[in-house]
């Protein structure tokens, strides 16, 4: 899968369940999800079933932390190093 699949994906997941939005343009790949409110922990734990049922990867304990996890380029740089 490529990048830019890896980020529509995440991308569209983020707009569909936490957003409720289909507009591209109300989500910024760079900006924090825990800090604008986007995800809570709750949302992190759901996001880390997409990214393990999607990509069929393990995220470990240690790598629930916000450089994986807390924006959109921080997860599509997470999923490419876990499934290189």
């Amino acid at each position: 899968m490529d990048d830019k699949n890896i980020k529509d994906g995440i991308r569209e997941y983020i707009l569909n369940n936490y957003l409720f939005s289909t507009d591209a343009s109300a989500l910024d790949d760079h900006v924090s999800l825990m800090a604008t409110g986007v995800l809570d922990s709750t949302g992190i734990l759901e996001i880390i079933m997409y990214l393990e049922d999607t990509f069929a990867m393990n995220v470990a304990d240690e790598e629930m932390v916000p450089e994986n996890l807390d924006s959109v380029t921080n997860i599509v740089a997470f999923v490419k190093r876990k499934c290189a």
